[in-house]
């Protein structure tokens, strides 16, 4: 059986000095290609670009996607201005994931967001951010951990009536934490399926597509430290890709 192809969103980094300052990089954290492969997919970088057409050809190369983490996303994108405490955006980047969303789910491919990846699926279908974990009226936990990425390091629990639930066979895990903004209105047509015991919505997939997940967590990054986990949550996208790669 063919091993399905999984596109993972990249972004770009900026040289900040050395010899080259102000030069672009196209990127992913490595845990992403590794998760990937780990757990039988091909993992295939898709480059940052703003060219509607070759993103469009790019998303008819893969079986899977994966909306990776990185930039906030920009208030704009759900009709609020920016608070103080917004940190760096890319509209065009917000852009580029929206257009990946569309054409996959013109492919009907199985979706993956993760982190940043979460809120691009909220804003894309309608619903909205904090813009930082302070603007929060009710007590927050920390969300952006000041521990090693392989550490886990707050509760959620996971609603059992739902697709995250059958991933993951529990009805609670503790996972690691790295963001400062968080999901407010829910979008339209998904349900929140993942909390952290401060209400923070963890987890989100949609009402009406098969396959639509996205988490506020980075299982990416605990392929050694929480080999199950990160199994579960890469081994369940792969397995709909593999449908689509037959």
């Amino acid at each position: 059986m063919k091993k399905p192809i999984i596109g993972i969103s990249g972004s770009t980094l900026i040289d900040q000095d050395g010899i080259f300052p102000g030069y672009h990089h196209s990127y992913v954290n490595e845990d992403y290609v590794i998760s990937v492969q780990k757990n039988g997919g091909i993992p295939l970088i898709i480059p940052f670009n703003t060219d509607h057409e070759v993103i469009k050809e790019q998303v008819e190369q893969i079986d899977g996607l994966i909306l990776s983490g990185g930039h906030d996303v920009t208030p704009i994108n759900y009709h609020e201005e920016p608070l103080e405490k917004l940190q760096e955006t890319s509209p065009q980047r917000d852009d580029f994931d929206f257009t990946l969303i569309k054409e996959a789910m013109t492919r009907k491919l199985p979706i993956l967001g993760i982190c940043r990846g979460i809120q691009i699926i909220n804003t894309y279908f309608g619903g909205s951010l904090y813009q930082d974990l302070s603007y929060r009226k009710e007590l927050t936990y920390r969300h952006m951990q000041k521990y090693s990425p392989t550490e886990v390091t707050h509760h959620i629990e996971v609603q059992q009536q739902s697709q995250l639930h059958d991933i993951l066979g529990k009805n609670s895990l503790i996972v690691n934490s790295f963001h400062h903004q968080i999901l407010k209105d829910l979008a339209p047509n998904f349900k929140a399926v993942a909390h952290a015991k401060d209400g923070v919505i963890e987890a989100i997939e949609s009402k009406d597509y098969p396959y639509l997940l996205g988490i506020q967590w980075h299982p990416e990054m605990l392929h050694e430290s929480q080999p199950v986990m990160n199994q579960q949550v890469f081994g369940s996208l792969i397995k709909e890709a593999t449908k689509k790669g037959i």
